[in-house]
Order: structure tokens, then C-alpha cells, then sequence
């Protein structure tokens, strides 16, 4: 990591000039390879198409990773998608070096920061603070965090935004949409469009950290005393809309709990799903950042979740017709499944559709939480799955292609995707199918983690707000 980090660029020129010229000559250089594919052979031009979208996404992670704020957020979210346009060969290199944008990112010096900190706490830190440490220990495309000691001794972590990132952020928001052609060349069935709205709502809620407190308080309330799930508690009184800071928890990372024996990667994997599974099912919020550097192995045994800046709170509504769609898959009813994917915004033309096509479709997307038995997931096991599934591959892509994603959904699949990533990285062991009925199909737990779980549920009664599937396949509402 270099001592002093390329300062990214700020100014609302600078940014627009930065994406507006990678868009200018990768859409030229796209017309040029269109045009000399006309001589080509049908090999030779599917070689040159992937060798033209490998060099657009070679610079796609170079341009956002200087950039900071929303474009390196951009790039998060996309390392979450399958990059069909992409060589089979390049495809996963690819998504793993636009994670690294989540996963990799240096820090800025303290110095840069000092004047925003003081701006927001009133004070010097040193005044605020018993301890504060001017190296921070983690890093994102918003903001860092350091370690600090608080007058009355609590160790916390100080969340602090990046100078200019909100202004930075404005202007990409709106520079964003010169991307969408680009991206849309390298994931042809993506509804950028959606993707692009969807992003525009929670960055600029992302931006404000007294709103990821106020998500961070809500989950951390609504789990005190759980069995298996820890989430730390916020400082209201040192946080604000630029700072915020909670409990420092100290536990194993994911690099060392993927190291660990069979039994403890499988208790870790089964947390992680209920926890991220729950927070739908319980609170209708969905995390957008369940990657696994937001949680920790703790020495009790229990799990330590961080980050509630990217959250959407689900209406009721939507919830119900989410739920719609996987009671009628649980059911094994295509035509049930056709009406709920037509009520939910799936299909803009209802009609086009064989509920049969579409049935096959979900259940091999899902299969690995849709299907019965016990299965140990790998991470090739979850790179085959997505390949043949969502890809060119699938004999439902050109389906798939007709179909859009509405915006509220958005952070759902990303949140499965993720999980189910980190599943693999885990190789862990459970029937995913069992665990995952508990929340759509009202099922009794199936482990004695989720024995633990609807206990503590049905303790904070006022907390739980759950959609169960009726006689007549519709869903209704308790609480």
C-alpha cells in the first residue's frame, strides 16, 4: 500500500471528464470492433468481442478505483454480476478484481481528514477522545475507520466520510448514466436501467451516516440477546451526518474462519444465512453488504455483523409478493408462479411467457436453496451454478433477456448472491432448502440454530413482522 495515495479527483469536471472519456473511446473502439468483425470469422469475431469487453472492463476497474464515492461504488456492485460477454477465462478474474474495489481499498492520510473530523465533533479529536488512532484500519469507497477510546474508556470505531465525497458523489450520480451502454455490453440481460435508479436512491442514502445509524441502532436493538447474532450499538451522542461511530468488537476474520474446521465453517455459513435471511423475514430490511468483511467470528461464538450503510427497509407489500414467488416455486406450481412474477414486475409482457419456461428458470437459479437434501457448497460449485444458470449457457437466456428486475428487488438478489458466495468460500454444509422455508413457508426450525432463533423471535414478539403463506397460496401479513 503506498504511503500517499493517488488523491482522487473531485472536482465536478475532473469527475465528469474521468468518465466521460472512458466512455468516449471505449464506444469508439466498440464501433471499431464491430466494424472489423464483418470480415471475420464467426470464431474470430466472438474472440475479438471478448478480447474488446476484457480491455473495457480492464479499464472500468482502474478509472472507478481512482475515483472513490459513487463511481467505486458502481464498481462494488457490479462485482456481484455475471459478466456474460466476457470470455469464460476472463469472466471470474474480472469480478474479482472489481471486488477488490470493496475489499482493497488504501486509506487516506489522517491529515486530509483532520479538518472534516473537527468540523463534525466540534472539537479536536484529542478534546472528544481519550484515544484516537491517526492510521485507519479499514477502508471503503465513502469513507475509513479508525480505532478510538472514548472519555469514559469504550473502545469504539470512528467512521469518517472522505472531504468532497458527497459533492464527488452528486456528480457521478448524475455522470452514471453515461455508463449504462458500456455495462449493458458486457451483461446484455442486465436491466441497467433499473440497476441505475436503484443505485441513485441508496448511494445517496448511503452518503448519510445518520441514517445508516439510525438502520445499525434499529438491528442492534432488535437483536440484543440473540442467540448467535451480534451487532455493536451506535454513539448517537459522537455520530453525525459525516462520523459515525459505535462499538469496536474484536473477533476472527473471514480469511481466518475459512481456515478453521468443517464443523465451525458450517455453524459460521448457517449464521450468515439466517442472519441476513432474517433481517428480510423479521424487519423487512435487506443489507446490500452482507460480503465477508462485515462480520466476525467472536470468541463466545457468536457472529458480529457490520455495516448498515446500503439498506432498504421493504414495504409490506412487496414483501407479500416476493413471498408469492417462492411459495408457488415450494409448490411446484408454474401457472401460480406466472401470476406472481407478473404481480411482483418480473414480466413486462405477461403474456409472452410458458409458466413452465419460467418455473425451470427459478428452480435452477435457486437450486441451491430451492432444492431438498443436505449440500456442501464450493466455490466452483457456486461459479458452475451462476455459469449455467444466468449466462448465455442457460437454455432460458433469451427469456431471461425479456425480463426486468423491479427496483425494490434489487438489493435482494445482491444480498443472495452474496451469501451464497460467501457459502462457497466457506464450503459449508447444511439442507439450505429446509433452513430457507422457515422464512417463506412458515416451516418449523429445522436446527437447533433455528430452534434458537424462533425462540428469540417469539420472545421480542413486538420486533417481528413476518409474512406467512395462507391455504390459498396468497400471503398475509402478522405480527
Amino acid at each position: 500500500m503506498p504511503d500517499e495515495p493517488r488523491q482522487p479527483p473531485t472536482s465536478r469536471l475532473a469527475r465528469s471528464a474521468r468518465l466521460g472519456g472512458l466512455v468516449a473511446g471505449q464506444s469508439a473502439r466498440w464501433v471499431g470492433t464491430r466494424a472489423a468483425n464483418v470480415v471475420r470469422t464467426p470464431e474470430r469475431a466472438d474472440e475479438a468481442t471478448g478480447e474488446r469487453a476484457a480491455a473495457l472492463a480492464r479499464e472500468l476497474v482502474e478509472q472507478l478505483g481512482q475515483m472513490r464515492g459513487a463511481a467505486m461504488k458502481v464498481g462494488q456492485v457490479l462485482s456481484t454480476i455475471d459478466f456474460t460477454a466476457l470470455p469464460e477465462d476472463e469472466r471470474e478474474n474480472f469480478k474479482q478484481t472489481l471486488a477488490q474495489l470493496r475489499d482493497d481499498v488504501p486509506p487516506l492520510p489522517f491529515k486530509r481528514l483532520e479538518k472534516l473530523l473537527r468540523e463534525e465533533l466540534g472539537e479536536k479529536p484529542s478534546d472528544v477522545f481519550a484515544e484516537f488512532e491517526e492510521e485507519a484500519f479499514a477502508a471503503a469507497s465513502i469513507g475509513q475507520v479508525h480505532r478510538a477510546v472514548t472519555l469514559d474508556g469504550k473502545a469504539v470505531a470512528v467512521k469518517v466520510q472522505y472531504p468532497g465525497v458527497a459533492e464527488a458523489v452528486e456528480t457521478d450520480l448524475r455522470n452514471l448514466s453515461l455508463l449504462l451502454p458500456l455495462v449493458r455490453r458486457l451483461a446484455p440481460g442486465l436491466d441497467v436501467k433499473a440497476l441505475y435508479a436503484e443505485l441513485r436512491e441508496r448511494i445517496a442514502e448511503e452518503l448519510d451516516y445518520e441514517l445508516e445509524a439510525q438502520h445499525q441502532r434499529a438491528v442492534s436493538r432488535a437483536h440484543r440477546g440473540h442467540p448467535f447474532a451480534y451487532v455493536p450499538e451506535v454513539f448517537t451522542e459522537l455520530s453525525s451526518r459525516r462520523v459515525l461511530v459505535t462499538e469496536l468488537i474484536h473477533g476472527a476474520r473471514f480469511e481466518e474462519i475459512k481456515a478453521r474446521d468443517e464443523a465451525t465453517r458450517d455453524r459460521v455459513g448457517e449464521i450468515v444465512f439466517r442472519f441476513y435471511f432474517g433481517l428480510v423475514h423479521y424487519m423487512r430490511r435487506v443489507s446490500g453488504d452482507p460480503h465477508p468483511g462485515n462480520y466476525l467470528l467472536l470468541d463466545d461464538g457468536r457472529i458480529g455483523f457490520l455495516d448498515f450503510g446500503l439498506m432498504r427497509v421493504l414495504d409490506d407489500d412487496h414483501m407479500a409478493r416476493e413471498t408469492a414467488v417462492a411459495v408457488a416455486m415450494d409448490r411446484h406450481d408454474p401457472e401460480a408462479l406466472h401470476a406472481a412474477l407478473t404481480e411482483a414486475g418480473y414480466l413486462p409482457e405477461p403474456d409472452t411467457f410458458v409458466p413452465e419456461d419460467l418455473y425451470a428458470q427459478i428452480a435452477g437459479m435457486g437450486a441451491w436453496y430451492l432444492e431438498p437434501g443436505e449440500r456442501r457448497f464450493s466455490p466452483r460449485w457456486v461459479a458452475d451454478l451462476l455459469d449455467a444458470t444466468s449466462g448465455p449457457r442457460s437454455p432460458y437466456f433469451a427469456q431471461m433477456r425479456r425480463q426486468t428486475l423491479p427496483p425494490p428487488s434489487l438489493l435482494m438478489r445482491r444480498m443472495e448472491g452474496l451469501v451464497l458466495s460467501t457459502l462457497g468460500e466457506l464450503r459449508a454444509n447444511a439442507d439450505w432448502n429446509a433452513i430457507a422455508r422457515e422464512y417463506y413457508a412458515a416451516a418449523p426450525a429445522s436446527t437447533p440454530l433455528g430452534e434458537a432463533e424462533h425462540a428469540f423471535w417469539a420472545r421480542s414478539g413486538a420486533n417481528r413482522r413476518s409474512i406467512t403463506p395462507t391455504a390459498s397460496g396468497d400471503s398475509s401479513i402478522s405480527r
